[in-house]
């Protein structure tokens, strides 16, 4: 067999260091109001596994033990998670950035008064997934109706200063494909939601991804 611990120690590659830990992404569960056939988690309104508050009780000493300055909140839908509002005051109140990744129909839903108006009061950044800037493509891939009630939540955000030049409130969109496929460019393709959501819609927002 040949030897190959010279040939790596002989190599001019760099070494690899491990930087600081920036962000913490928890998922609080599969629980969501949505059935996206794409969903990697297949998470629904009929799935009831949920984060546990002994569990939940630990992020915050992670957070500030090891200094991390960004708590990335996912899903499910988050916000359905009975501690979600309390975590995130929690974070917010030691300093750390939070990050909320809404799917925006969350914004309407029964006992969700108010949490747009919340997430404002502690400036989370929003990361939206709004897959089409179609009527068609998104309801074809969430169900009926969901783009009609995501453009309303969108609207809803930017009336509380949410994607607004000056107002640090951040509210970023996350593209998802159609199908099989790689998404086009970025950077065109949010020159494009930003054109069409605002001529249309008279949304603004700050980045897609």
């Amino acid at each position: 067999m040949r030897a190959t611990l010279p040939l790596l120690e002989l190599t001019d590659f760099p070494a690899i260091r491990r930087k600081t830990l920036e962000i913490l992404q928890v998922n609080l569960g599969y629980k969501c109001n949505q059935r996206c056939l794409h969903c990697h988690v297949n998470a629904g309104p009929n799935r009831e596994e949920m984060m546990a508050r002994e569990t939940l009780e630990l992020i915050l000493p992670v957070l500030t033990s090891r200094q991390i300055n960004t708590l990335d909140l996912t899903g499910g839908a988050p916000e359905l998670h009975e501690d979600f509002r309390y975590l995130v005051a929690e974070a917010r109140a030691a300093g750390v950035h939070v990050i909320d990744r809404c799917n925006l129909t969350i914004l309407f839903e029964p006992n969700q008064e108010g949490l747009a108006e919340f997430l404002a009061e502690h400036h989370v950044e929003v990361v939206a997934s709004l897959p089409c800037y179609s009527l068609e493509n998104v309801d074809k891939q969430r169900g009926k109706g969901v783009f009609d009630k995501s453009i309303a939540g969108l609207q809803k955000l930017n009336a509380l200063g949410y994607g607004r030049p000056g107002a640090g409130l951040k509210l970023n969109l996350v593209y998802n494909p159609q199908g099989p496929s790689l998404p086009p460019n970025q950077q065109g393709l949010e020159a494009d939601y930003k054109r069409e959501l605002g001529e249309h819609f008279g949304i603004e927002f700050n980045h897609l991804y």
